[in-house]
């Protein structure tokens, strides 16, 4: 059997928070009670009373010199107001991120700007939330009780309204919401507020239970989000919610390979560990087996076998306690520090570094003062298990926290291609870059980054689940943007650059001359006619091109790429002058001559007079297409981009100067473009 335990199972900052300031209140012997349940929990309910601390429903119930906690799901604005008036003492436990929902709509409401409130109406936290509104206010609990109320009140929806929602809202639900108010609410003002610890542990309790052939949510039924956890859960396989461990006996394991856990946000870490405790047993009950112990260290943290995930939740051990090391010895297996301590202190060779080249040997030597973290302490050996690895990561993920929270450029090695992104590693950090930013164009393929070094911000950081997000994007405009400034203040017509084509259109080619692109038309690309520009350049391709007109206003850059040494008229006039005798190929035939290539890019004329020593019918008496002939250059129109050749003339040098009149006059009459086409 195979137990995953997911992540962010147990209370959440704000619950935690909440539990904290009432037990610190019941520590110090202080007369308190709390307005309503501190939390959705009736362990933690039923432990508090124990200390002392009743439950009152109405401020009025506070007695004289009794502290008045606030609910972790806050109240309304009025019920403050109603304790002053009381002179009780106040310890407000409400919820930050609830807390941050009263000033939403305290500062945005108004008598003609009403609430949408996505949630339970009966939940104590929407009926906090509703008490901040300045005007009307309406819940709903489903995207189509939204929906009927829009059609049904169609003059609210040309209010500016706002919307906000439970924090422990169904994050699918809301997205459904949201959706409906863009729909019949033009001038809505919508804030996303469900807790981030809540949208996570959705996400991951989903995730789970796909994999799972059933689910076990821990927490208090009454619970707004631990009852959302169990739906989301119930969607994919057979969940199970439970308040307790004694539940566990009621439920059927027998078929069960995978099972999954998630706890709700309200749920004690004693109570997990409890389920897990019980759960070990109904293991060995049903399947006859002991369960093993599994090194800590070898775990994973998406998922593990049940005595793992028993071991990690039950550990005493003192970890993440950070201390310096002096080493004393290196053996191949491990290098001995002393901390200061009775305890003979080590480290494992896999504790050392996450770069698996790294010799330790090599690096160091006794003396040298290394920073540790403490990870299992054995007193009945006498020794302390220390990482250097785990110390270095917790150091760079600090760097990750200071990277957010200043802006600073950071870079690394984009390690994998996954689902939705990109994974880059940064001084043993991994950092999660998504598609829509991983790339400057959403065009570009994500596999072109595998195993290049990047630049990129952090914009999002998840402390609780130490995880990262970052936007490559964000550095690359950032820098494009710096790139064009640089080279708008400079750029004149004619500056030539060495580019490389970043991509090709049926009408040019878009090259990147250091940061800027321009453009390529087809007609700049070659002398000679294309239908493609795939015929001259391909994606990749490094390029010399030059400036040949500039559009400040719209910032577009015309590029040329044909040089004029190339233009075949100008090698022609170079090279070949009138006289010039060639070996020439048939391309074209009409009725009053024949085409023949010159140079290339380049066709004359051989007039059907000049075709022969004797008088022809049609030129296709004479030659075909495909034919090597001799000519000679009898006369070029540059203007006209125009040229005449004589066969004849090499076969009469002395032909009558009216008969080489009446070549030109008639050559006239036929473009020398017409054989291209």
């Amino acid at each position: 059997m195979r137990l995953t335990l997911a992540e962010t199972a147990g209370f959440c900052f704000g619950v935690d928070r909440a539990v904290n300031m009432a037990y610190e209140l019941a520590s110090k012997g202080c007369k308190a009670v709390t307005l309503g349940q501190l939390i959705h929990n009736p362990t933690v309910t039923e432990d508090l009373e124990s200390k002392g601390m009743r439950v009152i429903e109405n401020p009025s119930e506070a007695k004289q010199g009794e502290t008045v906690v606030i609910r972790a799901h806050g109240v309304k604005k009025s019920v403050y107001a109603e304790l002053e008036a009381m002179g009780a003492e106040v310890c407000d436990a409400t919820c930050p991120f609830v807390k941050k929902i009263h000033d939403i709509v305290e500062n945005n409401s108004a008598e003609n700007v009403p609430v949408i409130i996505g949630g339970d109406p009966i939940h104590p936290e929407v009926i906090g939330i509703c008490g901040y509104c300045k005007g009307g206010y309406y819940i709903f609990g489903s995207a189509d009780e939204a929906e009927v109320f829009f059609k049904e009140n169609p003059s609210i929806c040309e209010k500016g309204i706002i919307a906000v929602s439970q924090t422990t809202f169904s994050q699918n639900e809301w997205k459904k919401i949201k959706e409906k108010i863009k729909i019949y609410c033009t001038n809505a003002k919508i804030f996303d507020t469900i807790c981030s610890a809540t949208r996570k542990r959705q996400e991951e309790a989903a995730e789970l239970s796909k994999r799972s052939d059933c689910m076990i949510v821990i927490g208090g039924r009454h619970s707004s989000n631990t009852v959302k956890l169990k739906a989301v859960c119930s969607e994919n396989c057979k969940t199970f919610l439970v308040e307790r461990a004694n539940e566990l006996r009621t439920i059927d394991f027998s078929q069960c390979t995978a099972i999954g856990v998630t706890a709700g946000a309200s749920t004690p870490s004693a109570i997990i560990k409890e389920v897990l405790l019980e759960m070990s047993e109904i293991v060995k009950e049903t399947t006859n087996l002991q369960v093993e112990e599994v090194p800590s260290e070898a775990m994973t943290t998406e998922e593990m076998d049940f005595s793992a995930a028993l071991e990690a939740s039950l550990s005493s051990m003192s970890t993440d306690q950070k201390v310096k090391g002096v080493v004393m010895g290196i053996t191949p297996t491990e290098i001995q520090v002393d901390i200061g301590r009775k305890h003979a202190g080590y480290i494992p060779m896999d504790e050392y570094s996450a770069d698996p080249t790294a010799n330790a040997a090599a690096e160091l030597k006794v003396g040298d003062e290394l920073d540790l973290i403490i990870m299992k302490t054995n007193d009945a050996e006498g020794t302390v298990m220390l990482s250097k690895r785990r110390f270095d990561a917790q150091k760079a993920w600090v760097d990750i926290i200071e990277a957010e929270e200043d802006g600073r450029i950071l870079e690394g090695t984009v390690a994998e291609v996954i689902k939705g992104g990109v994974l880059v590693v940064s001084n043993n950090i991994r950092v999660f870059i998504p598609a829509s930013l991983a790339t400057e164009r959403r065009d570009e393929e994500l596999e072109s980054l595998l195993k290049k070094n990047v630049k990129f911000r952090i914009i999002e950081v998840n402390k609780q689940r130490r995880r990262a997000v970052g936007s490559i994007r964000a550095v690359l405009r950032e820098a494009k943007k710096e790139a064009s400034e640089a080279f708008w203040a400079q750029a004149e017509v004619g500056q030539t650059y060495h580019g490389v084509v970043k991509s090709l259109t049926n009408y040019g080619a878009f090259v990147d001359i250091g940061g800027i692109d321009g453009m390529v038309h087809i007609s700049e690309m070659s002398w000679k006619r294309i239908k493609n520009p795939a015929e001259v350049m391909e994606v990749g391709q490094e390029v010399d091109v030059f400036i040949k007109a500039l559009d400040a206003e719209n910032k577009k850059i015309s590029l040329g790429y044909r040089k004029d040494e190339d233009n075949p008229w100008e090698i022609l006039k170079k090279n070949y002058p009138e006289g010039t005798v060639i070996e020439t190929e048939i391309v074209g035939l009409t009725t009053f001559g024949a085409f023949a290539k010159v140079i290339p890019g380049i066709d004359g004329l051989i007039h059907i007079s000049q075709i022969a020593d004797r008088h022809i019918s049609k030129p296709q008496d004479v030659l075909k297409v495909g034919d090597k002939v001799t000519a000679k250059i009898t006369g070029i129109d540059f203007d006209k981009k125009r040229v005449s050749l004589s066969i004849r003339a090499l076969l009469e040098p002395e032909a009558t100067e009216e008969v080489a009149e009446e070549a030109a006059e008639e050559a006239v009459e036929a473009p020398a473009e017409e054989a291209a086409e």
